[in-house]
């Protein structure tokens, strides 16, 4: 259990998961450097930290800028209060839409915010962690990337499932340092920024051929939030619990991954079983590929 207080930086803390994060850190006493893509637009955020100067900053920082900007934007936060013990990557979004209609710019897009923005933030910060030899990395995944059978999510769960692939390497990599690695796995979450952006609809794109798939799909996206059972408040505590060691982590050994929702955890399972079951149905192909002896 960690009874020291924290110094918490958190992008795209505005709405959503991040909102409620900063909340959930503020509440057991630590502090928090809460960054936003546009501040004028997040005005609730930076009124409450006009509130409380010596809990809460907030910054504006878009994780698509270039490179020595997101590296001053990160200098400055650690000058606020002379460091950061726990980075929270959750900027991030979604928009869907149909892989070839969309194509590589709209995929590359996507990327570009939910991986290589969370890469570069990464990168800026752990110079910093690694100088004091400890820290915790936080990168939001989804659980898309599990379950990515699904039109019109492809980029988006593609960009997932890359943030799953670096945060593994990197809780290897940066073990050394004492520096602690996260992956948080959400299932479907009604908050305020999910499912906010409007399907891809360029019609000079549009492709006759997935008429029928993209109504389905696009039908099945406008009544996505019913059913939804995740409560965002209870995810959040329990990543603060996490990483604090308390609450439902007292007791408890680094997870490495937090899997937070019924629904991700089926999505898993059954994910896991069917490789299970090509790995069995195809043992005999996939063992007799080696050099003959």
């Amino acid at each position: 259990m960690s009874t020291a207080q924290l110094v918490w930086l958190i992008t795209g803390a505005s709405q959503g998961f991040g909102r409620r994060l900063v909340h959930a850190a503020l509440s057991r006493g630590d502090k928090v450097i809460a960054t936003s893509r546009s501040l004028e637009k997040s005005q609730d955020l930076v009124q409450q930290a006009a509130a409380h100067p010596k809990m809460l900053s907030a910054l504006a920082l878009d994780v698509t800028s270039e490179r020595q900007v997101i590296k001053d934007v990160v200098d400055e936060a650690v000058g606020i209060w002379g460091r950061i013990d726990v980075l929270v990557n959750n900027a991030g979004y979604g928009y869907p839409g149909l892989v070839e209609e969309g194509g590589t710019d709209w995929i590359r897009l996507q990327f570009e915010t939910n991986f290589f923005g969370l890469m570069e933030v990464t990168n800026a910060v752990l110079p910093h962690m690694r100088s004091k030899r400890k820290g915790t990395l936080v990168n939001m995944g989804s659980r898309s990337a599990w379950k990515p059978e699904v039109p019109f999510i492809g980029p988006y769960s593609a960009s997932k499932a890359a943030v799953h692939a670096i945060t593994e390497t990197l809780s290897i990599e940066l073990a050394q340092f004492g520096i602690r690695v996260l992956l948080v796995e959400p299932g479907g979450f009604s908050t305020e920024g999910a499912y906010g952006y409007p399907p891809f609809q360029d019609s000079a794109k549009m492709i006759s051929d997935y008429d029928e798939m993209r109504t389905q799909a696009a039908s099945g996206f406008a009544t996505i939030r019913q059913g939804i059972r995740g409560d965002p408040d209870k995810a959040m505590n329990a990543l603060v619990d996490v990483v604090r060691g308390e609450g439902v982590a007292q007791g408890r050994e680094w997870p490495g991954y937090l899997i937070l929702g019924e629904d991700v955890e089926a999505d898993i399972k059954r994910k896991m079983k069917k490789i299970e079951s090509v790995l069995d149905t195809w043992s005999d192909v996939t063992r007799g590929v080696n050099l003959e002896s």
